[in-house]
């Protein structure tokens, strides 16, 4: 993959949860092609996204949306096949058929002029595609080679029908005439309307450029050209290629006349008289034959090898030799016998090999010749600029945002380092501008998977195994978030939300839930529990008159401030049980009353030995009997809340 393409964010994303972007293919004024596997059908396919500025617009949209519907109607070998219309966010896109190959562009770019053989073939093919989409009341609006597509495998089909529309809305407003200016037809520029004959004749300009290898107008602005196009007629290509002949001389004029009622009526009418071209000159399109077998389901092996041989897998297509004369030699041959004019024929010879040469240097290293985009990637734009300049291209800066390339150093171009192009073409460089920023929202209270979502979509590490601690919120939530630059310095927090650079990287604390509770269990068991959540224990004892002696009260704090770690030792407090109190001596010899107040002030229960009755003169036994005796015995110790029985004096 080229250093511009890893420029472009959309590349392994996945699209619609369906549609993996793998690579870029082209881009246009609306939109960027992306070559992408359809994971739910596990295929191949072209993706194409409209451009980001162009999402809010709802004429563009419209536009877009248009493509698909008219596309979709259409059901013809020769008419790029549209499977799927979508928007994923803000991004609307279209998924189409992949066609691995070229363009006509890049082939015509590449041999200039074709032979009557291969232009035969590829009209053949576009006027088939074409006369499916007029049947269907669509016309394409924007035939040009760049939308013809010409696979290894020797298909050619027609696409991009972004202009496309039903030909009873046939009227356009200036801001609408968006095809390309050397392919518009008179009335669009005039009157700004365009039916099926619109295409007619951008088809026959198509026409005469595969034949003569130059479009019939030229001119430094646009304006220039489309007022040739309403005012000029097209010339014969044979005036700058004696090759062409008569039948397709009168195809062209006829495909290019300025009032439409004077063109053919739709492209099936073309295509009828392109057939009867074909016959008359005794040549028959190995795509036209392909149609044919193909309907019936008997296209043998050899035949499917033949198909090939015009439009061959390394997406060129054949040059005539020395050693083979070519389709236009046998048609001289042919006028010749039929109008005995052999010295004119000699004369079209030599005036084709005058042509020839002329054109080999133009090409090879006159002013027409192609130059190479170098790889201007890991340097400074005043050096990408020079090196640019050097070969003959102009240089344009971009900036785009890159995780490993320093700021300001070059990341690559557009178009990408070997591709060939015309002098003085303006080449984009990318320029790093160092990694994007993005902002995290507060983690708090997120579980693991939602955050590491969060970081990843930032483009930020985390770390793989985060800490983990025991706290009151819920196995798996994060507790924290800090985030460590990647140039280096102190980790910053970032539980609450904040600003990172694609390439930091951040660590997490994530809640294990609560530490188990061990009250009420038994020493052994306490251990147990604990042990089985990565804790160690120690033990310590204590009183207590509410817990059995045994049983565990609870555990201590923290040695430290924080929430219990797997690992840290866990002090946990066991019961002896109520504390012993040792019974007074000197309660022997009080009053009964005294005892009992002095006894139950201790925590004890207390059995008197007498009732608190009253003789009938108000005599109190508590206040004069006295306590001769304890069960405990005074002076030793009994647990709190036990029972001290007195024995009183008689």
């Amino acid at each position: 993959m080229s250093t511009s393409q890893q420029a472009d964010p959309l590349i392994g994303r996945l699209v619609d949860g369906r549609y993996r972007v793998r690579a870029r293919i082209a881009r246009g004024g609306m939109a960027t092609v992306y070559v992408a596997t359809d994971l739910r059908l596990e295929r191949r396919v072209a993706l194409k996204v409209m451009h980001g500025h162009l999402s809010d617009d709802t004429v563009f949209q419209s536009r877009f949306i248009q493509e698909a519907r008219s596309a979709a109607r259409l059901s013809d070998p020769h008419v790029v096949n549209v499977f799927d219309q979508g928007q994923d966010g803000d991004m609307a896109y279209l998924v189409m058929e992949y066609l691995p190959g070229i363009t006509l562009r890049e082939l015509l770019r590449e041999h200039r002029r074709l032979t009557i053989d291969q232009t035969l073939t590829i009209m053949d093919a576009i006027l088939s595609g074409l006369a499916a989409a007029h049947r269907a009341g669509i016309v394409h609006r924007d035939v040009k080679p760049e939308n013809v597509l010409l696979a290894e495998d020797g298909r050619i089909k027609i696409g991009d029908f972004g202009l496309a529309r039903a030909t009873t809305a046939n009227t356009a407003s200036g801001a609408q005439l968006m095809g390309t200016i050397a392919y518009l037809a008179p009335e669009l520029v005039t009157r700004g309307t365009a039916d099926a004959r619109s295409d007619i004749y951008s088809l026959g300009i198509m026409l005469y450029e595969m034949l003569t290898g130059e479009q019939p107008y030229k001119g430094e602005q646009p304006m220039q050209i489309a007022y040739q196009h309403a005012t000029d007629s097209v010339p014969r290509p044979s005036a700058k290629n004696p090759a062409v002949p008569e039948q397709l001389d009168e195809l062209v004029l006829w495909a290019t006349e300025r009032q439409p009622d004077d063109r053919p009526l739709d492209a099936g009418s073309m295509l009828e008289r392109l057939r009867a071209v074909e016959k008359d000159l005794g040549l028959a399109p190995q795509v036209a034959r392909a149609v044919a077998v193909g309907t019936t389901g008997t296209t043998s092996a050899a035949e499917s090898r033949e198909l090939t041989k015009v439009l061959p897998q390394t997406a060129s297509l054949p040059i005539a030799t020395a050693d083979e004369p070519d389709n236009a030699a046998r048609l001289r041959t042919r006028t010749k016998r039929r109008s005995a004019r052999g010295v004119w024929t000699l004369v079209l010879v030599l005036l084709l090999a005058a042509a020839a040469a002329g054109t080999g240097w133009y090409f090879g290293s006159g002013p027409g010749s192609l130059v190479a985009v170098p790889d201007v990637s890991q340097r400074s734009y005043a050096d990408a600029e020079a090196l640019l300049a050097a070969n003959e291209l102009v240089a344009q800066p971009q900036e785009v945002n890159d995780r490993e390339i320093p700021s300001g150093t070059t990341v690559g171009s557009d178009p990408a380092p070997g591709e060939r192009l015309d002098k003085n073409t303006v080449v984009t460089v990318f320029v790093s501008v160092g990694p994007a920023t993005h902002q995290i929202p507060d983690l708090s209270g997120k579980s693991v998977d939602e955050v590491n979502g969060i970081f990843e979509a930032a483009f930020v590490g985390v770390a793989a195994d985060p800490a983990r601690e025991f706290s009151d919120a819920a196995d798996g939530t994060v507790l924290s978030a800090s985030v460590i630059p990647r140039s280096g310095g102190d980790a910053v927090g970032c539980t609450e939300g904040c600003t990172v650079y694609e390439g930091d990287a951040a660590s997490l604390v994530v809640s294990l839930g609560p530490l188990p509770d061990v009250s009420g269990e038994s020493r052994s068991s306490a251990e147990r529990i604990l042990s089985q959540v990565g804790m160690e224990t120690s033990f310590s004892e204590r009183y207590s008159n509410s817990v059995a002696s045994g049983v565990v009260i609870g555990i201590g704090d923290r040695d430290g401030e924080g929430n219990w770690r797997p690992g840290d030792t866990v002090p946990v407090i066991v019961s002896l049980g109520p504390e012993p109190v040792e019974i007074p001596g000197n309660v022997v010899g009080m009053t009964i009353r005294e005892a009992v107040t002095a006894l139950e002030g201790l925590g004890f229960e207390v059995n008197a030995g007498i009732d608190d009755g009253t003789l009938p003169l108000g005599f109190k036994y508590w206040d004069i009997y006295k306590v001769r005796a304890t069960n405990p015995k005074a002076g030793t110790t009994a647990p709190k809340g036990s029972t001290i029985t007195l024995t009183p004096t008689l």
